[in-house]
C-alpha cells in the first residue's frame, strides 16, 4: 500500500525483531497481584536451616512463579513460602510466618523489604553464630538470610559480594595475618581465629588486629579506612 507524506521526512529508522518487541504496548503484559491464580505447578527452592539451639533442622521452601513465560518481560517472582521441621516448639509462629510472606509475595510490588524485616528480629535469649563465624540474631533472621539468598538467585536482589579488587585485597589481608600468626595448614584459610572480635559489616567474628588498626578479614572492613 502506497502512503504519501505532505511533510518533510526528517528522520527514520529500520524497524528489527528487538525494537517491535519493546514498542510492543504494555497492557497484555501481567505483574504480580493478588489476584493472579495459582498455576498447577511451581517452581520451588528448599533450604537448610540447621541451628544449635535445636537438634532438627528446619526445611525452607520457596515456590516461584513465572509471568509472562516465553516473552521479553517475562518474570519469576516468589509466589509461597512454607517452612518445615520435626521440632514442634515453633509451630505456631512458623504458621503465622509462612501466611504472612506468602499474602505479602501475591499481593506484588517489591517484596525485598521483607528481608531487612526478618534480619531485624533479634531473640532475647541472645543469638548465634553459624559455622564460619557469622552471627545470627535469631532464628528469623536466620530466614531472612535464607529469602535474600533466595532472592538474589531469581535476580530481585543485586549481588553483593566483593568484587576482583577487593576480594584481593582481602585474600591479601588474610595471607598477612597467617604470616604474622605463623598459621598454616588448609584449615587456617577457611576459618578466622578464635580470638576474632565480631564485624558490625558483614556480621562475622572475623575483625583482628593489623597494624594497629582493627581489619576484618571477610570483608575487608577496617577501622583505619
Amino acid at each position: 500500500m502506497t502512503k504519501k507524506f505532505d511533510q518533510r521526512i526528517v528522520k527514520y529508522s529500520v524497524v528489527t525483531a528487538e525494537t517491535s518487541a519493546a514498542a510492543e504496548p504494555q497492557d497484555n503484559v501481567i505483574q504480580m497481584h493478588e489476584k493472579v491464580e495459582r498455576p498447577e505447578m511451581l517452581l520451588g527452592s528448599t533450604y537448610k536451616i540447621k541451628t544449635p539451639l535445636s537438634e532438627h533442622a528446619l526445611y525452607v521452601t520457596i515456590n516461584d512463579i513465572v509471568l509472562n513465560e516465553g516473552t521479553a518481560h517475562e518474570l519469576r517472582r516468589p509466589f509461597e513460602l512454607f517452612i518445615n521441621s520435626k521440632n514442634m516448639d515453633h509451630f505456631q509462629w512458623i504458621v503465622a510466618l509462612t501466611r504472612i510472606v506468602s499474602a505479602v509475595f501475591r499481593k506484588g510490588g517489591d517484596v525485598t523489604f521483607l528481608v531487612e524485616e526478618l534480619r531485624s528480629v533479634f531473640d532475647p535469649k541472645g543469638g548465634y553464630f553459624k559455622k564460619g563465624g557469622r552471627f545470627m540474631p535469631s532464628l528469623v533472621a536466620e530466614i531472612g538470610d535464607v529469602l535474600e539468598s533466595h532472592l538474589r538467585m531469581i535476580g530481585l536482589l543485586k549481588d553483593n559480594k566483593p568484587d576482583a579488587h577487593q576480594k584481593k585485597l582481602i585474600d591479601e589481608k588474610r595471607a598477612e595475618y597467617q604470616r604474622s600468626q605463623q598459621l598454616s595448614g588448609p584449615s587456617a584459610a577457611d576459618e578466622f581465629p578464635g580470638d576474632a572480635e565480631l564485624c558490625a559489616k558483614c556480621h562475622t567474628k572475623a575483625m583482628v588486629q593489623m597494624d594497629d588498626c582493627l581489619t576484618c578479614l571477610n570483608c575487608g572492613e577496617s577501622k583505619c579506612g
